[in-house]
């Protein structure tokens, strides 16, 4: 079988668009959020002779697959070919050509055989070239976005940042981001036994941190905090979410701030939480804290950035909404009740959701980095918050899947508890005022439309 793709990629060049795909992370960015992934060893890049092993799990069963580069041309094409897999045959060009006067034709070419028996069955063409479709629809939106984001800062000095909850769902994505356009990445570990070239050790229970470590970074993103939906809050699960956000917030800053030649810009979570449970009200950062634990939490941890600011540093706390991706988060609970059938709203279904695409998170980081006129306190959510029952219905359109079954707030409340009141039926209308008036740009501004671009139902 032999399929083929390509996409129109204006104003880039193909040897720019080359340039990304060859840097580390290419992959991480190009791989689907619903497709489970991970890369067991990796050497010598795209290269003739690179080589890369993958594990793929599907369901309860998973499978490695071994590849190989070859046809290497620098700036126009490179090439991958199964060395053992699950396919009988695999090979995947991948061809960068000059379209117009200054943009790019992405072209792929794919050809394989299937492997023999009933997996081979299984394996159709009209299977295979849905899911191809799918891949590929969302390869070509990605690397055309974020290609997009990295030139619009093309003739700044390109950035060592140091990023805390690297391994995390926004962590993860931002350094893989960063090293595909280029900068450095400097993860904080917390485990000795991580301790490697890029990584820094540091540990906010003891507060300890390798300063030294830091002196060539421009800018830390601070994103570590213990998960908030994890299970019911007791009381010692509470002060958990509480200290680890204040303790590693706190140590981050006061380092800075006493740094000399240090970074000079700390971007540092808080979320939408900070509002508590506003009904309606349009809330821009403007509007003081709310009540409740989570509001308790938010103010604590963006006044723990305090010594940063004190000492001139640029700090930029983002109150982040709810971050849509199949890979963590809110989302990847919900997915499995809804593609059930099982999915409806929670309680009145009127609590407004302020909702974030991961790549606009990703993309809104980004710009805090370069915009030195940003700071303070930024509402890290898209334009178009919506109340949870038109969430509900829209997330059940893009899995066509029925949303018939509404959750009683008392059953949410006798489930979840404290939890489920405050994360669930509290609601925040939150508006990225400051974002938009900094130029920021949203690519995925609709709910529907951010949810089939990551959940790989765009057509």
């Amino acid at each position: 079988m032999k399929f083929t793709y390509q996409e129109e990629i204006p104003d880039i060049g193909p040897e720019e668009v080359f340039d990304w795909h060859e840097r580390p992370g290419a992959l991480e960015r190009l791989t689907p959020p619903w497709g489970n992934v991970e890369v067991l060893s990796r050497s010598g890049g795209i290269r003739d002779g690179g080589k890369i092993s993958l594990r793929i799990k599907q369901g309860p069963t998973s499978f490695r697959w071994d590849l190989m580069h070859r046809d290497y041309v620098h700036g126009r094409q490179f090439r991958d070919e199964q060395i053992s897999g699950p396919m009988k045959q695999w090979s995947h060009t991948h061809s960068f050509l000059p379209s117009g006067s200054s943009g790019t034709r992405a072209h792929d070419e794919i050809e394989m055989e299937p492997p023999l028996g009933l997996a081979g069955k299984a394996l159709g063409p009209v299977f295979v070239k849905n899911e191809l479709d799918r891949l590929f629809g969302f390869r070509y939106r990605r690397l055309s976005n974020d290609l997009a984001r990295h030139r619009a800062y093309s003739d700044k000095k390109r950035l060592t940042v140091a990023i805390t909850g690297a391994s995390g769902l926004v962590g993860s994505s931002l350094r893989h981001f960063l090293t595909t356009g280029g900068h450095k990445v400097i993860s904080l570990v917390r485990e000795s036994s991580e301790v490697r070239e890029g990584c820094v050790f540091w540990d906010p229970s003891t507060g300890v941190i390798d300063e030294k470590g830091l002196k060539e970074v421009d800018a830390v993103v601070h994103l570590a905090g213990a998960p908030i939906a994890a299970g019911r809050w007791t009381e010692a699960r509470k002060r958990s979410i509480k200290q680890s956000r204040i303790r590693g917030t706190d140590l981050i800053a006061r380092t800075l701030a006493t740094m000399e030649n240090g970074p000079r810009t700390l971007i540092s979570s808080s979320a939408v939480g900070f509002y508590g449970n506003r009904g309606s009200d349009i809330l821009n950062e403007t509007m003081p804290v709310g009540g409740g634990f989570l509001a308790d939490v938010c103010e604590d941890w963006e006044n723990a950035t305090v010594p940063a600011e004190r000492a001139g540093i640029r700090v930029v706390k983002l109150r982040t909404g709810i971050v849509l991706s199949p890979q963590g988060g809110a989302l990847g609970q919900m997915l499995l009740p809804f593609k059930m059938g099982a999915g409806g709203r929670l309680g009145s279904g009127k609590q407004y959701m302020s909702w974030i695409d991961l790549d606009d998170l990703i993309g809104m980081i980004y710009h805090a980095l370069y915009e030195g006129s940003l700071s303070g306190v930024v509402n890290a959510t898209a334009p178009t918050p919506v109340p949870n029952a038109a969430f509900t219905s829209a997330l059940g359109r893009v899995l066509g899947r029925p949303t018939v079954l509404p959750v009683p707030s008392i059953a949410v409340k006798a489930v979840f508890g404290e939890l489920g009141k405050e994360a669930l039926l509290w609601g925040q209308r939150a508006i990225p005022q400051k974002a938009l008036s900094s130029g920021f740009k949203f690519f995925s501004e609709g709910l529907e439309d951010s949810l089939r671009f990551q959940l790989g139902r765009m057509d």
